[in-house]
C-alpha cells in the first residue's frame, strides 16, 4: 500500500512484503514459547512448539529470518535491495523489535508508566509496520519528504493497533481472536487498558488512527487504501 501511494505497481513491493511477513512470523512463533509468552494458541490453531516441538518451533523462526532477508536480496534491483534488507535488519534487530521484546518480559509484575509501554510497543509492533511502510516507500522511490510521511503514520498506526489488541484481550472472543485471552493481565503484563482505563483506551486509539490519516493526506486519493486500513484497526474483531 506505501508503494502504491508512492505510485509504483503492487507486484515490485512483493518480494519485501514476503520479507516482512517471514520476519513476523518468526517473531510469533518465537513469542509463543514457554520461555517467552508461553501461548498454546495462534491464529485458532496450535502454536508451533504445540504442534511440532520447541526445538521445531526455535529452527522454524531461525530459518523464516535467514530467508527474510534472501528474499529481499535476491528479489529486488541490488541497490534497492542493499536500502531495504538495511531498513528491515534495523526494524528487526536488538534496538527495535528484539529489543521491544526484551523491554516486554522484564516489564513483567514491574510498576510502569504510560511512556514506557509506548516506548516497548513503539520497537515491536511499531517497529515492522513502520518498516513496512519505509520498505514500499523506497521500493517506490519516495522522496525523503514522503518518506516521513509513511513513517509518522506507521508511528502513529502501529500504537493503535497495539492498543486495541490490547483491549480486545479484555473485551474479544477466544474463538474470533484465534489466541488465549486475558493473558496479560494474568501475567502482570502492562497493558493500555490497565494504565489509561477501557475507554481512555479506546479514545487513544482514535486520535492515534485520525492523526495517522492526517500524516499522509500530502498522497491524495493514492493514500486510500493506507486510510482504510488505519480506520480498519479501530474495526476489527481479531
Amino acid at each position: 500500500m506505501a508503494g502504491e501511494a508512492c505510485g509504483c505497481a503492487w507486484g515490485e513491493s512483493m518480494p519485501a512484503a514476503c520479507a516482512v511477513e517471514m520476519i513476523h512470523t518468526y517473531s510469533l512463533i518465537h513469542d509463543d514459547l514457554p520461555a517467552m509468552d508461553d501461548d498454546d494458541m495462534r491464529r485458532g490453531r496450535p502454536s508451533c512448539h504445540t504442534q511440532f516441538d520447541e526445538a521445531t518451533a526455535i529452527l522454524a523462526g531461525d530459518a523464516l529470518l535467514a530467508q527474510a532477508f534472501e528474499v529481499i536480496a535476491t528479489g529486488l534491483e541490488p541497490g534497492i535491495a542493499g536500502r531495504c534488507c538495511a531498513e528491515l535488519a534495523r526494524a528487526a534487530g536488538p534496538t527495535m523489535l528484539v529489543g521491544g521484546q526484551a523491554d516486554d518480559l522484564q516489564a513483567e509484575n514491574l510498576p510502569g508508566e504510560l511512556e514506557d509501554l509506548e516506548r516497548i510497543h513503539r520497537r515491536k509492533t511499531g517497529a515492522m509496520i513502520r518498516a513496512s511502510l519505509r520498505l514500499g516507500g523506497m521500493i517506490g522511490r519516495a522522496s525523503e519528504q514522503q518518506l516521513a510521511a509513511l513513517d509518522e503514520y506507521g508511528e502513529k498506526l502501529g500504537l493503535a493497533f497495539q492498543i486495541i489488541d490490547d483491549w480486545l484481550d479484555v473485551h474479544g472472543d477466544e474463538t474470533t481472536m484465534g489466541k488465549r485471552l486475558r493473558k496479560d493481565s494474568s501475567h502482570g503484563k502492562l497493558t493500555f487498558p490497565a494504565l489509561l482505563g477501557v475507554e481512555q483506551s479506546r479514545f487513544r486509539a482514535e486520535q492515534l488512527v485520525a492523526d495517522a490519516c492526517e500524516r499522509i493526506a500530502c498522497f491524495g486519493p493514492r493514500a486510500g487504501r493506507l486510510e482504510a486500513l488505519a480506520r480498519y484497526v479501530l474495526e476489527r474483531n481479531h
